[in-house]
């Protein structure tokens, strides 16, 4: 680990001591990486997690999955705790104890977030939110969803259900990252205006809503949902924001975005226990959400007068949120964990631009570790776009003929190997992708991981790739 990045560890461990609460002792001090691993979080001892935050992109169907994220020992303290108050009083939990918890968990995020609480409601993950928003739009023939390439694989086969159950047709920007800003801007705007056009001559439909990234999966790369954003306001379209990785990765401020609608899964970033998210809803866009999904006890018909609920009486007056507090029996305690969550990263890990700084600083140096210990190459992403992932193309060569180390038909057989091998033999798990004809691995990079871990990385694939050109899969 070189001088600097000692030094930037060192800088990080702002680390305030919990007063009065014996619960809380754990929340010892610990330097980033290693230190911070062992004392905090619960990952086995010989298991190396680098695969933190990633989820499936839509490119192709030969990469390695998803992650779920992960959260340290003080946290699973709380979710415990709230977990056995439930099921010492069940009723009295579900209806009269969680609620004002959910409450302060919304507040927080919103307070993080920069929102206002009553536009912004939990969920179990992003997926829920983006479906609740596609299910909820009431679609006419001729109505169009454009997204670009690259977003989240369930998201765009919620796509494909929305078309092949609707009027509804979608268009795919194609991109071909990383590209510039002004790139990726002029290719969503040519194809909102070409699109609206089309309308306008069929004399029917409209471009309804524009889906992207905050981070895209792969490469792993800050998008300019900023302008995105501002360019779907300008054209009147709404904005359908996927920030799965966005709390806890990177800065939103979602007043001064003001995107029509955003979902950030808080379970893979933020440190909160599977599976919550966090899904703002703008009150002018309010009266689109009718429903939950699932539809519950909170939906009021606009056929009935009354409608019975028998969940107590809320103390929230808002329509919406108060549909989100309960729609469907779930282990709530995770959603109660925000609060802990919070604290450790104040406390522990000296708050989020500590974290940022750091993980950014590791995630560049392990790009550099990677190249010089394979010899390829990473993706020549602008520093501005840099978050908290390291890639580095594997020396395979894939094609067809002898000169090539393995055929393009055992890209496959290929993928089911190294998942096995990765958490089998090597203990430990990267995404893989193949990606313009050649694998890439990605790294996430976060805060109980170190260099030492990057170079393991670097030693499991180049020994991963010399066994494939040996054709032991």
């Amino acid at each position: 680990m070189g001088e600097d990045l000692n030094g930037l560890v060192m800088k990080m461990r702002a680390l305030a001591t919990r007063n009065g609460n014996d619960s809380h002792d754990e929340l010892a001090r610990a330097a980033f990486g290693r230190a911070m691993r062992d004392k905090h979080f619960l990952f086995a001892e010989d298991y190396t997690n680098l695969n933190h935050g990633i989820c499936f992109p839509s490119h192709t169907l030969l990469e390695s999955g998803s992650s779920f994220g992960g959260y340290p020992r003080s946290v699973q303290q709380a979710l415990r705790h709230y977990q056995e108050t439930a099921e010492a009083e069940p009723d009295k939990f579900i209806r009269y104890t969680y609620p004002p918890l959910l409450r302060k968990s919304r507040t927080l995020l919103a307070e993080m977030l920069h929102c206002p609480v009553d536009e912004l409601v939990l969920c179990s993950n992003a997926t829920t939110a983006t479906n609740t928003v596609l299910q909820n739009l009431r679609w006419e023939e001729g109505d169009k969803i454009v997204y670009t390439s690259g977003v989240y694989g369930a998201l765009e086969k919620t796509i494909d259900y929305i078309v092949d159950t609707t009027p509804a047709e979608s268009i795919r920007v194609e991109l071909d990252l990383p590209q510039s800003d002004d790139k990726i801007v002029e290719l969503f705007h040519k194809t909102l205006t070409e699109e609206k056009l089309k309308c306008e001559r069929a004399g029917k439909g409209r471009v309804r809503v524009g889906v992207f990234d905050t981070v895209v999966s792969m490469p792993g790369l800050r998008m300019p949902f900023e302008r995105l954003v501002q360019l779907c306001r300008q054209e009147g379209v709404l904005s359908l924001v996927d920030a799965a990785h966005g709390v806890g990765h990177i800065a939103l401020n979602l007043t001064e975005l003001d995107p029509d609608f955003l979902v950030t899964n808080c379970h893979k970033w933020l440190f909160v226990p599977r599976s919550v998210a966090a899904f703002f809803v703008p009150e002018r866009n309010q009266h689109l959400i009718r429903t939950t999904l699932p539809t519950s006890h909170g939906y009021r018909s606009q056929r009935r007068s009354q409608s019975h609920d028998p969940m107590p009486t809320s103390e929230e007056t808002n329509p919406m949120v108060k549909q989100f507090e309960y729609y469907g029996t779930i282990d709530g305690a995770a959603y109660c964990c925000v609060e802990e969550t919070i604290r450790f990263r104040n406390e522990v890990c000296g708050g989020e631009s500590a974290i940022r700084e750091y993980c950014t600083s590791v995630a560049k140096k392990a790009e550099e570790i990677l190249v010089e210990t394979l010899g390829t190459e990473t993706f020549d992403i602008p520093e501005t776009h840099r978050v908290f992932f390291a890639h580095v193309r594997l020396p395979i060569s894939v094609g067809e003929g002898a000169e090539y180390d393995m055929s393009l038909k055992d890209v496959p057989a290929m993928t089911q190997f190294m998942n096995k091998e990765l958490g089998e033999r090597y203990r430990t798990f990267f995404y893989v992708l193949f990606y313009r004809g050649a694998w890439w691995i990605r790294l996430s990079a976060t805060v109980y991981v170190d260099l030492e871990d990057c170079k393991y990385a670097a030693f499991v694939l180049k020994d991963l790739s010399e066994r494939i050109c040996r054709k032991e899969f």
